[in-house]
């Protein structure tokens, strides 16, 4: 569930904290009073678009935190399958800084992509938005929507489908690809050709170019490698007062009195060490130069070989592995052009396999849509019912199209619906208001979320278009939902209101001549009160406030039941 939001900095919010609990939490406030901010930087801290215009005017930046706190195991497996920490009590902080130009994500304090955030949001958090029910009159969503219900049975057999269809699309696009005429084909194969026998007779080795290229270095700075050592031999050396001169002078002048002052003996023992060494440095630069003598017929050789390798490298890749890896394409390709006709049957055969294996996974999917099917469109009945559509007739009809078959099988879904007796199913582009649209989205939401780990839902006004009976019906939904269920909603209206476990009231004052929106829990008094101001606007009167009690008492006693 969401423990807390905390925004600072963010459009007219100073700085704002949020604790919510259990069950049903109801947002109010004056309309403008800043409601959809505080729905807009829970988005924002679960990766929605950030503006810079966000930033409230005179900050450096906006900051959202969120705080999840995780009980499933399943959900707690998929957290750490991301490679997200997780605290051991199973504390979740996602937060967001928004800065001009950037913005920064980071969970448990590690430094996180969006990408990484999204994925995050799919686990722990639904969010309906007041416009989301729109999407319900898109075939693509009808079948998502079944497809959601009908998870756990279709997940696997849904999973196959896909890797089969991505399997069987390759294939024609080779095929497509392959449908070249015989000139075309000889051409290529006569490239082919030459490109293998190019990389082959150069006979290359692993890493070969790298001491290609320490050779060429030495050889051609061969001279001032000679000219380098030797005056370093001779600096270093016994002879014209080289440094091996002087140290045995030195050694000579300290033996000469290290008989009266043991000290002087360690001396005598470093200066005799130092001699040493400079006498095995001497000894390995006379070696080295003695055999320091520029090969003309080498350097030929080595600088052959160098541009040969370049030259390949310029053509077939940066790298001698990448230019093995190239004539190892090429050799296949040649294979392939020489055995033309097999290597073609072979792939019509093995499309044609693919293609009966995939229509087999996507009558098996199809099987599974059409049983979850009717039994989604009964618990829907069921629902829109308990939402006061008292006559409604609810079908998911599910149509099969081979020859339009995709990663998701060949199923196209049609939600209809009639809500007068009497009226011919149609489909839910035809008859639903907008009212009606959402309380059938809240009926999915109900009729799904039996279904879903997911615990955390928000719906933002999803009484838009509702009043009266409905309302009221709509709340005691959202009650039972609820109950299984942390929810969070932005409403207008009371009956909705009356229901919340926890109420919290959103308002826009100004303070030093600043607007600024605060949201603050309200004890009961307050929350009849908030009921109160919604019922009667401006005049609230005893009336009114006893309209709003009773209001608070029939919410409590359908929850009951």
């Amino acid at each position: 569930m969401l423990v807390s939001l905390y925004v600072k900095n963010l459009a007219l919010i100073d700085e704002t904290e949020v604790y919510f609990g259990n069950g049903l939490n109801i947002l109010t406030g004056e309309t403008g009073a800043g409601k959809s901010i505080i729905i807009g930087s829970v988005n924002l801290a679960l990766g929605a678009k950030a503006e810079k215009d966000m930033i409230r005017t005179g900050a450096d930046y906006a900051l959202v935190e969120l705080v999840f706190h995780v009980e499933k195991e399943k959900q707690l497996e998929e957290i750490r399958s991301l490679e997200l920490p997780v605290e051991e009590d199973g504390t979740v902080i996602l937060q967001r800084r928004i800065m001009p130009g950037k913005s920064l994500c980071k969970v448990g304090g590690e430094t996180v992509s969006v990408k990484q955030v999204r994925a995050l949001a799919e686990i722990l958090i639904d969010i309906h938005g007041q416009h989301e029910h729109q999407s319900l009159l898109k075939a693509a969503r009808q079948l998502e929507i079944l497809d959601e219900y009908a998870k756990e049975e279709l997940s696997g057999p849904a999973k196959k489908l896909k890797a089969c269809y991505e399997q069987y699309r390759e294939v024609a696009k080779q095929l497509s690809a392959e449908d070249i005429d015989e000139e075309t084909r000889k051409r290529e194969a006569s490239l082919a050709a030459f490109e293998v026998q190019e990389i082959e007779e150069a006979a290359l080795l692993a890493e070969e170019d790298t001491e290609l290229e320490k050779s060429y270095r030495k050889l051609v700075n061969g001279q001032k490698i000679q000219e380098s050592v030797t005056l370093a031999y001779q600096m270093s050396g016994y002879e014209n007062g080289g440094a091996g001169d002087a140290i045995g002078r030195a050694v000579k002048e300290i033996r000469s009195v290290a008989a009266y002052d043991e000290t002087l003996q360690n001396f005598e023992a470093q200066l005799l060490d130092i001699d040493s060494l400079l006498n095995d440095y001497n000894r390995a630069a006379a070696d080295y130069l003695s055999g320091l003598e520029f090969d003309g017929e080498l350097f030929a050789k080595v600088e052959k070989r160098l541009d040969l390798v370049n030259h390949l490298k310029a053509k077939y890749g940066n790298t001698i592995e990448e230019i093995l890896a190239y004539q190892e394409r090429m050799q296949e390709k040649l294979e392939k052009y020489q055995n033309f006709d097999a290597y073609r049957q072979e792939l019509v055969q093995k499309e044609a396999a693919l293609k009966e294996e995939l229509l087999a996974l996507c009558e098996k999917v199809s099987k599974i849509r059409k049983k979850s099917a009717k039994s989604l469109a009964k618990s829907m009945k069921k629902a829109l019912i308990d939402l006061n559509f008292l006559d409604v007739a609810f079908e998911i009809r599910i149509e099969s199209e081979e020859n339009k078959i995709g990663p998701d099988g060949y199923d196209q879904a049609s939600f209809m619906i009639s809500t007068n007796p009497g009226e011919d199913l149609r489909p839910l582009a035809q008859i639903a208001s907008g009212g009606e649209l959402s309380r059938i989205m809240l009926a999915l939401k109900t009729v799904l979320a039996d279904r879903d780990e997911i615990e955390t839902l928000i719906f933002d006004e999803i009484d838009t278009g509702i009043s009266g009976k409905t309302a009221w019906k709509v709340s005691e939904k959202m009650g039972i939902l609820g109950q299984k269920h942390q929810l969070i909603c932005i409403t207008h209206l009371p009956q909705i209101a009356a229901m919340a476990d926890s109420h919290f009231q959103i308002e826009k004052t100004v303070t030093k001549e600043r607007t600024v929106t605060t949201i603050r829990a309200l004890e009961e008094t307050e929350s009849v009160e908030e009921l109160a101001r919604m019922l009667g606007g401006a005049s609230i009167t005893e009336n009114v406030l006893n309209n709003a009690r009773e209001m608070k008492d029939l919410a409590r006693k359908s929850k009951q039941y």
